[in-house]
């Protein structure tokens, strides 16, 4: 198993920027794919950005393009999730998640993902 532990959340201007973290522990990183998602009061939950852990291929969908990086320390185990000029429509949940690298499903459906984390709330005010 997989635990993950995301933390950076909290209550921003817009046009701030903020940081989330993801702590993994448990099985090697390095067979797996890890994204953030999130997910706003009354909606489905959404792909945000994922990057392969070994090789550090990364994707974005395109309201957070120029905006959001994602990347990780293999050291640490830790995920990162730096948002940019942030707007009040990036106000969720925002969930680390990690993907088998063997994964059929495409890495932005939260399908493929096998272990969630718990959400941290990001708030930005107008």
């Amino acid at each position: 198993q997989v635990q993950l532990v995301e933390s950076g959340g909290g209550l921003v201007q817009a046009g701030d920027s903020m940081r989330l973290s993801c702590a993994a522990s448990g099985r090697a990183l390095s067979n797996y794919f890890m994204g953030w998602f999130r997910q706003a009061p009354g909606r489905e939950r959404e792909f945000v950005a994922a990057i392969s852990w070994t090789v550090g291929s990364t994707y974005y969908t395109d309201s957070v393009k120029g905006r959001f990086t994602i990347s990780r320390d293999n050291a640490k185990n830790t995920l990162y999730l730096q948002m940019n000029s942030l707007k009040p429509e990036d106000t969720a949940v925002y969930f680390c998640a990690t993907r088998p690298l063997g994964s059929t499903r495409s890495y932005a459906s939260a399908l493929g993902y096998s272990y969630w984390g718990r959400g941290t709330q990001v708030t930005v005010s107008s």
